[in-house]
């Protein structure tokens, strides 16, 4: 992907130091300090130009929420979004949300073991050619990694719009052990979910008319603990 940034978007982030983080190296293990709280953390992984993690911070104030990209525009565009959504809740300055600046291929260096409860995996690339799997955000060699960085809550929650990627990533959670629930091939079939925050792509996908596929995946021992003992409700 190729973004063309405004001039000076580096000094622009710079200034922004109550919402942007551009070294995320410095706070591994450290992030509960740069909340200031001991709430769960909550990571979106390639957030895109930010309105579902702008959505998510105001929609529940009792998690912590981190939004990653590799790309300053990506982060300048979120930091507009999130600022707006914020100030639409009376002007408040976003406080349980921040935006880093990081290349996904290096996660473990940007957070400790157990220090996320949950993942965030929307519209990823779906790299289509069988040499580029491996960069899928889905593949084992990143769930290996995912599953050291989550703790006993932890959860993946996945969305795209990729039929070809879902039922790659449904064999991935399977090949590694892991229990997915809440499998859907099309999310807001028969109107919007109103449940679930959208992200740019997905409003536009939606307009489409096109199936949006998710499920989540447990990860912790107490979160597949949870799945266990309501599975069957499901059913009944």
């Amino acid at each position: 992907m190729r973004l063309r940034g405004r001039k000076g978007i580096r000094e622009h982030l710079e200034q922004q130091q109550d919402l942007v983080v551009l070294n995320p190296r410095e706070y591994k293990g450290r992030w509960a300090e740069v909340f200031g709280n001991g709430r769960p953390i909550h990571i979106e992984l390639g957030m895109g130009k930010g309105q579902f993690i702008s959505g998510m911070s105001v929609k529940y104030p009792d998690v912590n929420f981190i939004g990653m990209d590799m790309y300053d525009e990506l982060i300048r565009r979120a930091s507009e979004k999130v600022r707006a959504k914020w100030d639409e809740q009376g002007g408040l300055k976003p406080q349980t949300v921040r935006l880093a600046l990081g290349n996904i291929e290096m996660i473990e260096e940007f957070f400790a073991p157990g220090e996320v409860e949950r993942i965030y995996l929307n519209f990823s690339d779906p790299w289509p050619k069988k040499k580029h799997w491996r960069r899928r955000l889905t593949h084992p060699r990143f769930l290996e990694k995912y599953r050291h960085l989550l703790n006993e809550n932890g959860e993946i929650h996945f969305k795209t719009d990729s039929r070809v990627l879902f039922e790659f990533s449904l064999n991935a959670f399977a090949a590694v052990g892991l229990q997915m629930s809440d499998i859907s091939l099309s999310l807001h079939e028969g109107g919007i979910n109103e449940a679930h925050v959208m992200t740019e792509y997905e409003s536009k996908f939606v307009g489409q008319g096109m199936p949006i596929y998710r499920c989540e995946v447990m990860v912790g021992e107490a979160a597949l603990q949870r799945y266990h003992e309501r599975k069957m409700e499901m059913f009944k």
